[in-house]
């Protein structure tokens, strides 16, 4: 059996972000971010939901708009593709509801939307609770329960819908705010209405609620939420280990396990760079620092990632270190503090304490840190 699956992709979702516009909504927002040099990224971060469904190709077919809004990218990865909807070379929400509304007609199984809040909305006015949808983030407002950890894990719902397995709907709220209120410095978040979501996707949430963890699936919402904090004008130092690997991995960047990358803007910068590099990298750009610990032994500092020198680490300064690490890996020290040994007993001391350690989505632990005497 076919699975029919609609596909809405909103090309200007996300575009004003990136230069701070603060949003996408408005006639001549998107003209201007992309003269202000913004990369439309919302066909990219669907083309990270699709890819999770290659293996299941034979399987679907996806019914969506022309062009960028989602023909172009399903054809690219080799997708089964029924265009319902001819879109102009510039959209409109209006097309957003136009495409929605053949959706609903064709009956279709579910609708994989990426974009923001005012993409949900959108979509929202037109199918109500009437069909299933997922939204994949691609917006600057993300504040609607209709989204997904992250545009992978909107893929690995939709796999879990192809593979028969038993997900249960449940009604999430579309929110939005008013993105001129906002860009003066106002936040006034208004409730559109609600559309049903396969609930599979707060499971991510539900583990900062003491859930069981799933591996995969807490990297997956560690990565998301420190991608969600980045700034595009700060660059990241990217140091070693699994758990930074995953985000790497969400930004869709080669990674070097047991070496430090550097990124800015969401893009990479810097690969495998030794001390010196990376010393001359920061002088003259806001840099952070992002670490996770050796499992079983604790060490933040000291054991494979010796390129972060003392100097490196002061310049960059204790609070500038982004700490991130599963429960499960901490519980596994059994109370032992984390370990700075970085060569120089006095940063050492000034770094023990207690860090904060990004552990989910939106969710910190306070852990302690010692040193080695």
């Amino acid at each position: 059996m076919q699975f029919k699956l609609g596909l809405i992709v909103n090309p200007v979702a996300g575009l004003g972000g990136s230069v701070a516009l603060k949003g996408s909504d408005g006639a001549d927002t998107a003209a201007k971010a992309l003269s202000l040099g913004a990369e439309p990224l919302s066909n990219k971060r669907t083309a990270m939901a699709l890819t999770q469904l290659l293996p299941y190709q034979s399987q679907i077919t996806i019914y969506t708009a022309s062009g960028e809004m989602g023909e172009r990218i399903a054809k690219e990865l080799g997708f089964k593709t029924e265009v319902i909807y001819q879109a102009p070379a510039t959209t409109t929400p209006e097309d957003t509801e136009a495409a929605a509304q053949v959706l609903k007609s064709q009956s279709v199984d579910l609708i994989l939307f990426a974009g923001g809040d005012g993409t949900a909305r959108n979509i929202c006015a037109v199918v109500e609770d009437s069909i299933a949808v997922l939204g994949v983030p691609a917006g600057c407002k993300i504040h609607s329960g209709v989204y997904a950890i992250t545009p992978k894990a909107a893929g690995r719902v939709v796999e879990m819908l192809i593979k028969g397995e038993l997900v249960t709907l449940s009604e999430a709220d579309v929110m939005d705010i008013d993105e001129a209120a906002f860009r003066e410095g106002t936040v006034r978040a208004k409730r559109y209405g609600e559309m049903q979501v396969p609930c599979e996707l707060r499971y991510v949430q539900s583990v900062k609620n003491g859930g069981k963890e799933s591996d995969e699936l807490v990297l997956s919402d560690i990565a998301a939420w420190v991608i969600s904090q980045m700034e595009s004008d700060e660059q990241y130092i990217m140091g070693s280990g699994s758990t930074v690997a995953a985000i790497m991995e969400e930004l869709g960047l080669d990674n070097t396990l047991l070496g430090v990358d550097l990124i800015q803007d969401q893009q990479l910068i810097g690969q495998d760079m030794t001390a010196q590099q990376l010393l001359s990298a920061i002088e003259h750009t806001p840099t952070k620092l992002v670490i996770t610990l050796i499992g079983g032994q604790g060490h933040i500092f000291g054991r494979g990632n010796q390129q972060l020198s003392p100097t490196l680490i002061r310049s960059i300064g204790k609070e500038n270190i982004i700490l991130v690490a599963t429960k499960t890996k901490l519980k596994a020290l059994n109370g032992r503090p984390l370990i700075a040994d970085t060569g120089d007993a006095e940063l050492d001391e000034q770094l023990s304490g207690y860090l904060k350690v990004i552990t989910g989505y939106n969710d910190y632990v306070m852990y302690a840190v010692g040193h080695q005497d």
